[in-house]
């Protein structure tokens, strides 16, 4: 009788620190949300054309979302600096650019296509909507080779 009390006992005690276990590891979920932070990636990106300079920072978020920043540095001529937000799809950059030229915000849609560790900028015919210049058929862009950016170390990428 003494021994089965004692197994009947051991029984439960063993069962309650298996309990204990399992409400120690509900914390889980605030190491996830670290880790979540730490995949938001920057990749910045430089083309020299000739004695023009194109500038591209890219911030990656984990749903493909992207922000940056995009600067056209023109020889001899006012630049083009500001921002761009979009999506990542496939291998394919679609983005609103929202820039300062001369003084003058303007807003325009604009296509990388990513190629390893090129982004090369496309190029077709534009009309302007709602204050914002798009593409008249975002099917029938060209990317244009000679305007290819490298992907370079971020702390290089100087306006």
């Amino acid at each position: 009788m003494k021994t089965q009390l004692a197994v009947a006992l051991l029984s439960v005690f063993a069962f309650s620190s298996c309990k204990k276990e399992v409400s120690e590891s509900l914390d889980l979920p605030l190491v996830e949300e670290e880790l979540v932070i730490d995949t938001i990636k920057t990749i910045c990106y430089q083309g020299i054309i000739k004695k023009d300079t194109i500038n591209l920072s890219l911030y990656f978020e984990e749903n493909q979302d992207i922000k940056g920043e995009l600067a056209y540095l023109f020889f001899e001529k006012d630049k083009n600096d500001g921002t761009i937000v979009g999506q990542m799809i496939g291998d394919t950059l679609k983005a609103n650019y929202t820039f300062t030229s001369e003084g003058k915000e303007s807003n325009r849609e604009i296509v990388f296509l990513r190629k390893g560790k090129i982004m090369i900028e496309a190029y077709g015919d534009v009309e302007e909507i709602e204050s914002k210049t798009v593409f008249k058929n975002p099917k029938k862009l060209y990317f244009d080779s000679a305007t290819v950016l490298s992907e370079i170390d971020c702390q290089k990428n100087v306006k």
